[in-house]
């Protein structure tokens, strides 16, 4: 066991908020994320690769069944997309940029997550070289349903 997670054991937190904990310490620890997908969705392994090459160390699972995981990671409805992450303590729904998710570490908002409903064009894992970005927010949800935007691209 690497000493993070004895510590981490020790203390009785999740490896993953130790991984997060670590990174904020220590710039060269990767930040671990969780991503569960379709394993035929080909913006979601994009947005896994956009994640990798930004240093983040992601492990993706593909499920068949999403819903049951948006369900009980508590992800309203609103802000549903292709694929749900875990990073740390929060919630990462859908096509959010790694900048964001490393603004959501920094900050540490007391929230349950953030969002990006649906697939908006030019998110991450959604560029396309012929086709204008779209406009879009991130948004912060709470366990208690309350959302507010987070970031705007």
């Amino acid at each position: 066991m690497r000493p993070l997670h004895i510590v981490a054991v020790a203390l009785g937190l999740p490896l993953g908020a130790a991984a997060v904990s670590a990174s904020a310490h220590d710039h060269a620890a990767p930040v671990a994320v969780t991503v569960y997908k379709n394993a035929q969705c080909g913006c979601c392994r994009k947005w896994v690769d956009h994640l990798r090459k930004e240093g983040f160390a992601v492990t993706a699972k593909d499920v068949d069944d999403l819903s049951a995981i948006k369900a009980k990671l508590g992800v309203p409805a609103s802000l549903h997309s292709c694929h749900t992450a875990i990073v740390g303590a929060y919630v990462v729904e859908g096509h959010v940029p790694a900048a964001d998710i490393r603004k959501l570490l920094k900050e540490k908002p007391v929230v349950a997550g953030i969002g990006v409903p649906g697939m908006p064009m030019g998110s991450p894992g959604m560029e396309m070289p012929d086709m204008p970005p779209d406009k879009y927010n991130v948004t912060a949800f709470s366990k208690d349903g309350k959302q507010r935007v987070f970031a705007s691209h």
